[in-house]
């Protein structure tokens, strides 16, 4: 009998210290937020998914009326940040940037991952979306995709593109690009957008898929041609170049985006604040603007918009990743 009655009291405790943590956790998502947020950023200060960080933390702070500071965390191809993000406290006061690539190509890259981007994380809002540019040096000899296609398939494996590293969007576009038109080009991978750019001006390689704003002022002097663009439709900064799909590769299409993630188990209220706030952040005019300068599109959304575009981007670059045979260690 003295057992039972042991046990019953031990259970009653338990259930008083569960109720109790569920009450506090409940109190501590009410108030939220009362305290600075953490904003954790894979990329390297300086960089464009750094200028969307800022940006957007900047409106973000006004909205939640706490500060909001930004900690890169780059390195391993944004598998630092992004754990670091992951393995957080679930309490709303660490957020993440995330991006397309985190969730469609680092779980099937990086083979000895400790977390996984789509079970660890839970949506928050896609900010802005981005497309690359094809750019080739002078030199070669092609004006648009057709002749590329044509100068690829007479010379297989003798053109060069670079990327600003394996498993990143300049990286899979061109592969895309491989596939869909059936040719070989071999890939001359970087350690960033800056020094493949600056290889691709000196000559040393053929062509480079590069975000826009860096494209940009080498295209105006003529220093590169542009060839394509990879969205479903032109630039409204390079409106005289065709995107990939006009220029014969029907259906083609590769962007990229940040977005904003937090640990999978932060409570609802939480992701409802954040949610709210963020949208409010993403249609402000000067983060459109700064953001429309710099060659993004703003998106905005739901949390669950973003979860299907994360299960979109999934769709979209397994085959073109497992292709590749690429693996990171």
């Amino acid at each position: 009998m003295a057992f039972k009655t042991f046990t019953r009291r031990r259970l009653l405790a338990v259930g008083m210290m569960v109720g109790m943590f569920a009450l506090s956790t409940a109190g501590q998502a009410a108030d939220y937020p009362s305290r600075a947020v953490r904003f954790v950023n894979p990329n390297p200060a300086g960089g464009s998914g750094d200028l969307v960080a800022r940006s957007f933390a900047a409106e973000l702070s006004k909205n939640l009326g706490q500060a909001v500071f930004v900690d890169n965390r780059p390195g391993a191809g944004s598998t630092l940040g992004g754990r670091e993000g992951a393995k957080a406290a679930a309490d709303g006061y660490t957020i993440t940037l995330t991006s397309s690539p985190m969730f469609s190509v680092v779980p099937l890259v990086y083979s000895k991952l400790d977390f996984d981007p789509i079970k660890d994380f839970r949506s928050i809002i896609v900010l802005a979306s981005f497309e690359n540019v094809l750019v080739a040096n002078p030199s070669v000899p092609v004006k648009n995709i057709k002749e590329l296609i044509a100068l690829a398939t007479e010379k297989p494996g003798e053109l060069t593109y670079g990327s600003s590293g394996n498993g990143t969007t300049t990286h899979l576009s061109a592969e895309a690009f491989k596939q869909d038109a059936g040719v070989s080009i071999e890939h001359i991978p970087y350690s960033g957008g800056a020094p493949a750019l600056s290889d691709l001006l000196g000559g040393h390689i053929d062509m480079i898929f590069n975000n826009i704003p860096s494209a940009l002022p080498h295209i105006k002097t003529g220093a590169l041609n542009a060839i394509a663009v990879t969205s479903s439709v032109r630039s409204p900064l390079l409106p005289n170049v065709p995107t990939v799909d006009e220029a014969g590769l029907k259906g083609f299409e590769a962007v990229g985006w940040f977005s904003i993630s937090v640990p999978a188990a932060t409570p609802q209220e939480v992701v409802d604040t954040l949610s709210a706030a963020s949208m409010k952040a993403v249609e402000s005019p000067e983060f459109i603007q700064l953001m429309k300068e710099n060659g993004f599109t703003v998106v905005g959304g739901t949390p669950e918009q973003m979860d299907t575009m994360i299960q979109n981007e999934v769709k979209r670059w397994e085959p073109v990743v497992k292709a590749t045979g690429l693996q990171i260690d």
